[in-house]
Protein backbone atom coordinates (compact mmCIF):
# COMPACT_ATOMS: atom_id res chain seq x y z
CA UNK A 1 0.00 0.00 0.00
CA UNK A 2 1.02 3.45 -0.96
CA UNK A 3 -0.09 6.43 1.64
CA UNK A 4 -0.32 9.63 -0.36
CA UNK A 5 -0.28 12.73 1.86
CA UNK A 6 -1.77 16.14 1.13
CA UNK A 7 -0.85 18.90 3.50
CA UNK A 8 -2.99 22.05 4.16
CA UNK A 9 -5.16 23.54 7.13
CA UNK A 10 -9.05 22.08 7.46
CA UNK A 11 -11.89 24.27 7.18
CA UNK A 12 -13.77 26.25 4.46
CA UNK A 13 -11.47 29.67 5.36
CA UNK A 14 -8.39 28.25 4.38
CA UNK A 15 -9.85 25.80 1.90
CA UNK A 16 -8.00 28.20 -1.40
CA UNK A 17 -5.01 29.34 0.36
CA UNK A 18 -1.93 28.64 -1.31
CA UNK A 19 -0.76 26.56 1.67
CA UNK A 20 -3.05 24.13 0.85
CA UNK A 21 -2.43 23.12 -2.77
CA UNK A 22 -1.63 19.54 -1.49
CA UNK A 23 -5.09 19.29 -0.26
CA UNK A 24 -6.37 20.24 -3.61
CA UNK A 25 -4.21 17.72 -5.78
CA UNK A 26 -5.58 15.12 -3.49
CA UNK A 27 -9.04 16.03 -4.34
CA UNK A 28 -8.65 15.79 -7.78
CA UNK A 29 -6.82 12.49 -7.61
CA UNK A 30 -9.53 11.15 -5.30
CA UNK A 31 -12.37 12.57 -8.17
CA UNK A 32 -10.56 11.34 -11.33
CA UNK A 33 -9.70 7.84 -10.07
CA UNK A 34 -13.13 6.82 -8.35
CA UNK A 35 -11.82 6.51 -5.04
CA UNK A 36 -14.14 6.04 -2.10
CA UNK A 37 -15.72 8.57 -0.14
CA UNK A 38 -13.35 10.84 2.55
CA UNK A 39 -14.16 9.68 6.05
CA UNK A 40 -12.13 10.80 9.30
CA UNK A 41 -9.45 8.88 10.87
CA UNK A 42 -6.17 9.19 11.95
CA UNK A 43 -6.85 12.62 12.89
CA UNK A 44 -7.24 13.53 9.36
CA UNK A 45 -9.61 12.26 6.19
CA UNK A 46 -8.96 9.42 4.44
CA UNK A 47 -9.73 7.95 1.03
CA UNK A 48 -9.39 4.37 -0.30
CA UNK A 49 -8.88 3.75 -3.89
CA UNK A 50 -6.46 1.81 -6.55
CA UNK A 51 -4.29 3.74 -8.89
CA UNK A 52 -3.27 1.55 -11.74
CA UNK A 53 -3.08 -1.82 -9.84
CA UNK A 54 -1.86 -0.04 -6.76
CA UNK A 55 -3.69 0.07 -3.51
CA UNK A 56 -3.30 3.90 -2.26
CA UNK A 57 -4.77 5.68 0.74
CA UNK A 58 -5.28 9.50 0.54
CA UNK A 59 -4.44 11.20 3.62
CA UNK A 60 -5.49 14.72 4.76
CA UNK A 61 -4.11 15.64 8.13
CA UNK A 62 -6.90 17.86 10.38
CA UNK A 63 -4.37 18.80 12.86
CA UNK A 64 -3.05 21.98 11.07
CA UNK A 65 -0.27 22.44 8.70
CA UNK A 66 2.19 22.35 12.05
CA UNK A 67 1.57 18.89 13.51
CA UNK A 68 0.77 17.07 10.24
CA UNK A 69 3.19 14.64 11.33
CA UNK A 70 1.03 13.18 14.17
CA UNK A 71 -2.01 12.21 11.70
CA UNK A 72 0.64 10.57 9.24
CA UNK A 73 2.59 9.10 11.85
CA UNK A 74 -0.86 7.32 13.20
CA UNK A 75 -1.42 6.23 9.37
CA UNK A 76 1.72 4.69 8.84
CA UNK A 77 1.96 2.73 12.43
CA UNK A 78 -1.79 1.11 11.37
CA UNK A 79 -0.84 -0.04 8.16
CA UNK A 80 3.27 -1.06 9.06
CA UNK A 81 4.20 1.13 6.27
CA UNK A 82 7.56 2.04 5.93
CA UNK A 83 8.44 6.08 5.40
CA UNK A 84 9.30 4.92 1.79
CA UNK A 85 5.82 3.97 1.45
CA UNK A 86 4.63 7.72 1.80
CA UNK A 87 4.30 10.57 -0.66
CA UNK A 88 3.80 13.78 0.13
CA UNK A 89 2.53 17.05 -1.48
CA UNK A 90 3.04 20.11 -0.35
CA UNK A 91 3.62 24.12 -1.50
CA UNK A 92 6.64 24.76 -2.71
CA UNK A 93 7.76 28.63 -2.69
CA UNK A 94 11.71 28.15 -3.91
CA UNK A 95 9.18 27.11 -7.05
CA UNK A 96 7.89 29.37 -9.53
CA UNK A 97 4.12 29.25 -9.90
CA UNK A 98 3.37 26.02 -12.03
CA UNK A 99 6.54 24.16 -11.80
CA UNK A 100 6.08 20.54 -10.04
CA UNK A 101 9.39 18.61 -9.17
CA UNK A 102 9.29 15.17 -7.06
CA UNK A 103 11.60 14.33 -4.27
CA UNK A 104 13.06 11.56 -2.64
CA UNK A 105 13.89 12.57 0.95
CA UNK A 106 16.07 15.18 2.34
CA UNK A 107 15.52 18.23 4.61
CA UNK A 108 12.22 20.24 5.14
CA UNK A 109 13.53 23.76 4.21
CA UNK A 110 11.86 25.35 7.30
CA UNK A 111 8.30 24.06 6.13
CA UNK A 112 6.02 23.70 8.67
CA UNK A 113 4.22 20.66 7.35
CA UNK A 114 7.53 18.98 6.35
CA UNK A 115 9.05 19.90 9.37
CA UNK A 116 6.56 17.78 11.74
CA UNK A 117 6.73 14.76 8.75
CA UNK A 118 10.63 14.94 9.98
CA UNK A 119 9.59 14.51 13.99
CA UNK A 120 7.52 11.74 13.34
CA UNK A 121 8.57 9.77 10.72
CA UNK A 122 12.10 11.08 9.53
CA UNK A 123 13.70 12.43 6.57
CA UNK A 124 12.91 9.40 4.16
CA UNK A 125 10.06 9.55 2.16
CA UNK A 126 8.96 10.77 -1.33
CA UNK A 127 7.56 14.41 -1.69
CA UNK A 128 5.62 16.44 -4.94
CA UNK A 129 6.62 20.11 -4.46
CA UNK A 130 3.94 22.28 -5.81
CA UNK A 131 5.33 25.58 -7.07
CA UNK A 132 3.94 28.66 -5.56
CA UNK A 133 6.07 31.39 -6.04
CA UNK A 134 7.91 33.52 -3.30
CA UNK A 135 6.80 36.62 -2.19
CA UNK A 136 10.21 38.37 -2.14
CA UNK A 137 11.14 38.63 1.47
CA UNK A 138 10.70 36.84 4.36
CA UNK A 139 8.27 38.59 6.68
CA UNK A 140 5.78 38.27 3.68
CA UNK A 141 5.55 34.47 3.48
CA UNK A 142 2.84 33.68 5.79
CA UNK A 143 0.40 36.36 4.81
CA UNK A 144 1.42 34.92 1.10
CA UNK A 145 1.05 31.23 2.16
CA UNK A 146 -2.31 32.25 4.12
CA UNK A 147 -3.83 33.52 1.25
CA UNK A 148 -6.54 32.51 -1.87
CA UNK A 149 -4.76 31.97 -4.79
CA UNK A 150 -6.24 34.91 -7.33
CA UNK A 151 -8.24 34.12 -9.91
CA UNK A 152 -5.14 35.18 -12.73
CA UNK A 153 -3.76 32.02 -11.06
CA UNK A 154 -7.03 29.47 -12.04
CA UNK A 155 -5.89 28.53 -15.78
CA UNK A 156 -2.25 27.24 -13.98
CA UNK A 157 -3.35 25.94 -11.44
CA UNK A 158 -5.80 23.66 -13.25
CA UNK A 159 -3.48 22.46 -15.37
CA UNK A 160 -0.75 21.40 -12.46
CA UNK A 161 -3.51 19.28 -10.32
CA UNK A 162 -5.21 17.60 -13.64
CA UNK A 163 -1.43 16.71 -14.50
CA UNK A 164 -0.74 15.49 -11.18
CA UNK A 165 -4.07 13.54 -11.16
CA UNK A 166 -3.11 11.92 -14.19
CA UNK A 167 0.24 11.40 -13.46
CA UNK A 168 -0.79 9.60 -10.21
CA UNK A 169 -1.12 6.03 -11.20
CA UNK A 170 2.50 6.38 -12.45
CA UNK A 171 4.19 7.61 -9.09
CA UNK A 172 2.23 5.03 -7.48
CA UNK A 173 3.72 2.45 -9.63
CA UNK A 174 7.65 4.12 -8.15
CA UNK A 175 7.87 5.89 -12.07
CA UNK A 176 8.62 9.54 -11.52
CA UNK A 177 9.51 10.39 -14.79
CA UNK A 178 6.26 9.36 -15.89
CA UNK A 179 4.86 11.36 -13.60
CA UNK A 180 6.48 14.28 -14.89
CA UNK A 181 5.73 13.92 -18.31
CA UNK A 182 1.88 13.04 -17.12
CA UNK A 183 2.22 16.88 -15.67
CA UNK A 184 4.13 18.02 -18.65
CA UNK A 185 1.70 17.47 -20.88
CA UNK A 186 -0.99 19.53 -18.92
CA UNK A 187 0.94 22.59 -17.70
CA UNK A 188 3.19 22.77 -21.53
CA UNK A 189 1.16 20.75 -24.03
CA UNK A 190 3.17 20.36 -27.25
CA UNK A 191 2.00 22.66 -30.27
CA UNK A 192 -0.67 21.40 -32.53
CA UNK A 193 0.39 21.78 -35.83
CA UNK A 194 -1.56 24.46 -38.57
CA UNK A 195 -1.48 22.00 -41.44
CA UNK A 196 -4.49 20.59 -42.95
CA UNK A 197 -2.85 17.90 -45.23
CA UNK A 198 -3.45 19.16 -48.43
CA UNK A 199 -0.56 19.66 -50.95
CA UNK A 200 1.11 23.07 -50.34
CA UNK A 201 -0.30 26.05 -53.05
CA UNK A 202 1.70 27.86 -54.77
CA UNK A 203 1.76 30.49 -57.41
CA UNK A 204 2.18 29.93 -61.23
CA UNK A 205 5.83 30.06 -62.44
CA UNK A 206 5.84 34.18 -64.51
CA UNK A 207 6.81 33.33 -67.95
CA UNK A 208 10.03 34.02 -69.04
CA UNK A 209 10.17 36.95 -71.50
CA UNK A 210 10.78 35.60 -74.99
CA UNK A 211 14.78 35.73 -76.25
CA UNK A 212 14.60 38.80 -78.80
CA UNK A 213 16.93 38.37 -81.72
CA UNK A 214 18.39 41.55 -83.37
CA UNK A 215 18.81 40.51 -87.44
CA UNK A 216 20.19 44.48 -88.04
CA UNK A 217 23.34 44.53 -89.91
CA UNK A 218 26.77 45.66 -88.10
CA UNK A 219 26.64 48.77 -89.34
CA UNK A 220 23.16 49.89 -89.01
CA UNK A 221 24.00 48.94 -85.07
CA UNK A 222 26.20 50.96 -85.18
CA UNK A 223 24.23 53.79 -86.83
CA UNK A 224 21.38 53.42 -84.37
CA UNK A 225 24.06 53.63 -82.06
CA UNK A 226 24.64 57.43 -82.60
CA UNK A 227 21.39 58.65 -83.13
Amino acid sequence: MQLFVGLGNPGAKYARNRHNIGFMALDRIAEDHGFGPWRGKFQGEIAEGLLGSEKVLLLKPGTFMNRSGQAVGEAMRFYKLDSTDVTVFHDELDLAPGKVRVKAGGGHAGHNGLRSIHDHIGAAYDRVRLGIGHPGRKELVSGYVLHDFPKADENWLDDVLRGVSDGAPALAAGDAGRFMNAVALRVAPPRSSKTTGKPEQTAPAAPEPAEHTDDRSALQRLVDKFR
